[in-house]
């Protein structure tokens, strides 16, 4: 059995459903829900996921809470033997401003379980911060206009995971997820455009503008960190990874397919 948390998030949600789809046992958790086949347990909290882990051959991980080395010895007492960590790209190219990955990642190579590191870049489903302005007005904005990253498609970063969750050949690899090519904030908008038939209004931020706007829901160093890679990625950063490929044997897809399948959020 796999236990996957942060089951109703993004990458989440799509490794369940890739899971069951394939007839792979998953216990799905997250703070809020409820059903067949999930349990309801919160990363800050290890000692409520003792239940929630019973049983489980596998586990993936987020980074969230504060107690990662809490978290893995409920996992090992639970007959957990495998743990597949969602980390974030900055956590390789930027160390000093992404702490917190970075504990979570010493966790789990410390942790004497098999592991395996994911290293996501930008997702293509940040582009659901438009929905609000791009439903009710049709616009969107966003700082950087003109600075491309590789975005990778969430569904493809549950398609790793699903693979290296049920394969023992990736034990102590650290894979960085990144799409097919670098967008940019203005051609994410007009891709969202084409797959709605219909215009959307772009506009540039100031960094300032996008700083008050991201400090209302995100700690000011991650603010800050956030800011400095989309407005100055580096070479390693802005360039495409082939983990995507090299572990589940096709291409990642691009964001105009993502949009086009993301569509009716924006309608």
């Amino acid at each position: 059995m796999i236990v996957v948390t942060g089951a109703t998030g993004n990458v989440g949600r799509a490794l369940v459903r890739t899971l069951t789809r394939d007839r792979v046992p998953v216990t799905a958790v997250a703070r809020h829900i409820s059903g067949p086949g999930t349990a309801a347990g919160d990363l800050a909290e290890p000692e409520g996921l003792r239940a929630a882990f019973e049983g489980a051959e596998a586990l993936f991980l987020l980074v969230a809470g504060e107690r990662p080395y809490d978290i893995l010895d409920v996992a090992k007492a639970a007959g957990v033997r495998k743990v597949v960590l969602l980390s974030s790209q900055g956590a390789g190219t930027r160390p000093e401003a992404y702490p917190h990955p970075r504990r979570f990642e010493a966790a789990v190579r410390e942790s004497g379980l098999d592991w395996t590191i994911l290293r996501s870049g930008g997702l293509d489903s940040n582009a659901f911060s438009w929905a609000e302005s791009i439903r009710a007005r049709r616009t969107a904005a966003a700082p950087f206009a003109d600075v491309g990253l590789p975005f990778v498609d969430p569904d493809d970063v549950a398609a790793v995971a699903a693979t290296v969750l049920r394969e023992a050949a990736h034990t102590g690899a650290t894979y960085t997820l990144t799409g097919p090519a670098a967008t940019t904030p203005r051609a994410r908008a007009a891709a969202i455009a084409r797959a709605l038939g219909e215009p959307v209004t772009f506009t540039e931020q100031s960094r300032a503008q996008a700083h008050e706007l991201m400090a209302g829901f995100m700690p000011l160093p991650v603010v800050e960190a956030t800011l400095d890679l989309l407005g100055a990625p580096t070479e390693e950063e802005r360039r495409v990874s082939p983990d995507v490929e090299r572990v589940v044997g096709r291409a990642p897809g691009s964001f105009a397919e993502w949009a086009e399948r993301n569509a009716a959020a924006f309608r």
